[in-house]
């Protein structure tokens, strides 16, 4: 009897309660994808022609110390004659990848690499940095917001007040896709040196309560 009493009352007057606060945050952080396409019938000849032309990409990256590069995927597959499917050549494709806070510097490195590589993919994203902080501060609004909607739930209800049996705080970040650009289009203008200018975007951040409380 004892047991059932308890749980009665733990059951009674509950309501769920949902809340959230949302900030638009620009985008301070930049990623690019190159990439190099190389031919040749010995396959140790284009292993090598690849491997010079990725090692140059670093050494060129070491300019620009506030820019993250690293390689990425790296294949080489034989190609065939159409006709006598006999082999023709071999094709490789590598790779590097491309993050900073700076797009300056990024843009700047990207149209010095594009004389040899080719780009792939940019995109913009929030910092991991900034987006802790932003959501840090979301969670305390979001739990706020969350209060005056009990607060209010409690007044219309015309009871004394309540207590909170669960909360949740869950976060969320919605980010533009990234920017697939063709060869043609993906030049950053260099004869001067000059880097691109990018527009970065936004990118939403919400952070979401959900819980339950009981008026007393």
């Amino acid at each position: 009897m004892t047991f059932a009493a308890e749980t009665e009352t733990l059951n009674y007057n509950l309501v769920n309660v949902q809340a959230e606060a949302t900030r638009q945050v620009s985008n301070d952080e930049m990623h690019a994808v190159l990439y190099i396409e190389k031919s040749n019938k010995q396959p140790a000849e284009l292993a090598a022609q690849i491997t010079q032309l990725m090692n140059q990409a670093i050494a060129t990256a070491k300019k620009y110390p506030d820019v993250k590069i690293e390689t990425g995927s790296q294949t080489t597959y034989p190609v065939y004659d159409n006709d006598s499917r006999k082999l023709k050549e071999w094709r490789g494709r590598a790779e590097i990848n491309i993050e900073s806070t700076n797009f300056k510097s990024a843009s700047q490195l990207v149209s010095e690499l594009q004389q040899n590589f080719q780009t792939q993919s940019i995109n913009f994203s929030v910092s991991d940095a900034q987006r802790k902080k932003v959501e840090n501060e979301l969670m305390i609004e979001a739990s706020k917001n969350f209060q005056q909607r009990a607060q209010m739930l409690t007044q219309a209800w015309s009871k004394t007040g309540y207590n909170l049996v669960n909360l949740n705080l869950n976060t969320s970040s919605n980010y533009p896709q990234p920017v697939m650009m063709r060869a043609s289009m993906a030049k950053f203008a260099a004869e001067d040196s000059a880097a691109q200018n990018v527009a970065s975007g936004e990118s939403k951040i919400t952070v979401n309560a959900n819980g339950t409380i009981q008026f007393k």
